[in-house]
């Protein structure tokens, strides 16, 4: 970081442009301009983390306000609230909610420095040459304009992002091992009656039905033609076979936030639900058995990014893609990536990792030693793997990213509808 030879008082001398990308190790800005900056950060409590905050303090100068919301939350202040958020931490399915408003800035991709190491997952769609675009709102789909003032997503590389990517992992069902006692290897057991009273589902509408369709699909009870846009008939049917269970009260509890779902599974009150890979790190931290289960059917995927208000010039315009270059560099990777999560830019990420972390939990190699949490709390003992396999092999067996469809108004009511059922 500290290797940079250029500021941005150069910068601006030379045209700035004129200088390769590849060329600009962020922070460019000189610490004694930023210092005075205040840059207002939102997202959920994914990635919107404390730690964060403070290492941007040390290493470019700004300060960092972050405000953590769940998903809902989060989707009405970006496209309600454009004067109260500098930079956007959001998922690509909220951006497709969003980008429509205009409170957002096209991203100059030449000036993101590590642009070329972007996994080709928010590039092009396809983690390898060989790859299958899963269903849904992949990232790639809404991740490009046109140009600076582009209001409709492209279908190819441009040159201009609606938001830079972060963060992302495959998802699928937490389980408590200890209190389950068998394997589990489908969605399906979500709703089997064994777990009556002792299943959760998260209470996010856009994400949860396709937990829902990765269950109704898994069970055979619908093929969809895509799990990611359903038309009413499939919506219809997802619900009936959901509220039929929630009226059977399959269900213990609906969950919003990560705190939630932490609680509900270290109490033992729920034994199987929807979970996100820090939530089963905090689990296992307080010594607890959890674990984030592989399913045949393959994962419910999601992945994240930064965007930019509109209003957002000058300085403060300067400061954020310093910000977004740090991000990218590799402690935030890291850091993010020690909760099981995965960087946009992963070789980055492995400078700030040692051979054990990176073999365990990108490589999916066995641990030859302590794996611990970013908090300093034991995950994994030597010699064990991590669930699920590899990078390639988890992110190579997404059945679906999380979406928003052309049927979205009717389905958010028929969520609503099931959720008061």
């Amino acid at each position: 970081m500290a290797k940079t030879g250029y500021t941005r008082r150069s910068l601006l001398k030379t045209g700035g442009a004129a200088v390769a990308a590849s060329a600009l190790p962020a922070p460019m800005i000189w610490a004694q301009e930023t210092k005075n900056i205040v840059l207002r950060q939102f997202g959920t409590g994914v990635s919107n983390l404390n730690d964060v905050a403070k290492k941007v303090k040390e290493d470019l100068g700004f300060t960092l306000e972050m405000t953590a919301l769940d998903s809902d939350a989060v989707t009405q202040r970006a496209a309600t609230q454009p004067d109260s958020f500098d930079i956007a931490d959001i998922e690509y399915w909220i951006c497709k909610k969003v980008w429509p408003t205009g409170n957002l800035q096209a991203m100059d991709t030449s000036r993101i420095a590590n642009y070329d190491k972007i996994v080709g997952i928010f590039r092009s769609g396809k983690l390898t040459p060989e790859s299958t675009i899963a269903q849904g709102t992949a990232p790639h789909t809404v991740g490009f304009v046109e140009g600076p003032d582009g209001t409709s997503f492209a279908s190819e590389e441009t040159g201009w992002m609606t938001l830079i990517p972060t963060i992302y992992n495959a998802d699928t069902l937490g389980i408590r091992p200890d209190l389950i006692g068998r394997p589990i290897e489908s969605w399906t057991e979500l709703l089997n009656p064994e777990f009556k009273g002792k299943a959760s589902l998260l209470d996010i509408s856009s994400i949860g039905i396709m937990d829902m369709a990765m269950v109704c699909e898994a069970m055979g009870e619908i093929q969809y033609g895509d799990k990611g846009n359903m038309t009413r008939e499939e919506i219809d049917k997802t619900m009936a076979i959901f509220t039929e269970a929630k009226k059977n009260g399959q269900f213990r509890a609906f969950w919003k936030t990560f705190d939630e779902s932490v609680n509900l599974m270290a109490s033992g009150e729920v034994v199987i639900q929807s979970m996100w890979s820090p939530a089963i790190t905090a689990v296992k931290s307080r010594g607890i058995p959890c674990v984030y289960q592989p399913l045949k059917e393959g994962y419910r995927s999601w992945g994240g990014g930064i965007g930019l208000s509109k209003s957002l010039s000058g300085m403060e315009l300067d400061a954020a893609y310093d910000y977004i270059n740090w991000y990218l560099s590799g402690w935030v990777g890291g850091y993010l990536m020690r909760q099981g999560y995965y960087s946009a830019v992963p070789e980055t990420s492995k400078e700030f990792m040692s051979a054990n972390e990176w073999g365990y939990w990108f490589e999916g190699k066995e641990a030859t030693d302590v794996i611990t949490s970013p908090g300093g709390d034991a995950l994994a003992q030597a010699g064990e793997t991590r669930d699920g396999g590899d990078f390639y092999e988890r992110m190579g067996r997404v059945a679906c990213w999380n979406s928003v469809m052309d049927e979205n108004q009717y389905m958010v009511r028929k969520w609503n509808e099931f959720i008061a059922a």
